[in-house]
């Protein structure tokens, strides 16, 4: 299963509840979960209770949603987690988070996960100093993110040094207001991030 490159908003609508996957157009009222916040199609009556699997399948549906990842993808970094030791969903929420295009949206630096796959696969941003474009790379602790030189003359840049100030950074990254460069300080704790998705069930639907 691909990507879903069509309109966003019917995502969280399938979902029945905001991923915030068009970053601050979410908090606003042009958010379709707030116009329209039965799922899509054709308007119905009563809707079918979910089965159990498919409550695990939405679970996982959400998780690739909001992370805006393919299938593929998203099922190595399962078994990824798989292979590390403590709960599996604990083990693939904190690897989800540690993706370098996710880092950069929890910087500050785009407004959403897929604009900072975009500034990532263009070559803007830099991890310890060298230019990193693959947006699954997985960050670890110590190592600094930042822009690079030349993309600080961007009309873009300005913009986000200058929203930089009303974004909310989580406890386990730290960020240089005035370089724009931020530092991962620790690896994120499962409770320290607001998951719209519940990792147990998750692991249900692939230990089928």
């Amino acid at each position: 299963m691909a990507r879903t490159i069509g309109p966003t908003c019917r995502l969280c609508r399938r979902s029945g509840e905001k991923l915030m996957l068009k970053g601050d157009r979410c908090f606003t009222p042009k958010c379709a979960m707030e116009r329209r916040p039965r799922g899509p199609g054709k308007a119905q009556g009563q809707r079918r209770r979910l089965s159990d699997r498919g409550v695990q399948l939405r679970e996982k549906q959400k998780a690739r949603y909001t992370y805006d990842m393919y299938e593929a993808q998203f099922r190595r970094i399962y078994r990824l987690a798989e292979k590390q030791s403590g709960a599996t969903g604990d083990n693939l929420l904190i690897l989800l988070e540690r993706r370098l295009d996710n880092v950069v949206y929890r910087l500050g630096f785009a407004d959403s996960r897929s604009q900072a796959r975009q500034l990532v696969s263009h070559g803007h941003i830099t991890v310890n100093g060298h230019v990193t474009n693959v947006p699954s790379a997985l960050v670890k602790v110590g190592d600094i993110i930042a822009w690079k030189a030349s993309s600080l003359k961007s009309e873009y840049y300005k913009m986000m040094s200058e929203r930089i100030e009303s974004k909310i950074l989580p406890a386990w990254l730290s960020l240089d207001k005035q370089a724009m460069a931020g530092q991962v300080v620790s690896l994120p704790a499962p409770g320290e991030v607001d998951a719209k998705f519940s990792g147990q069930s998750i692991v249900e639907y692939y230990s089928r």
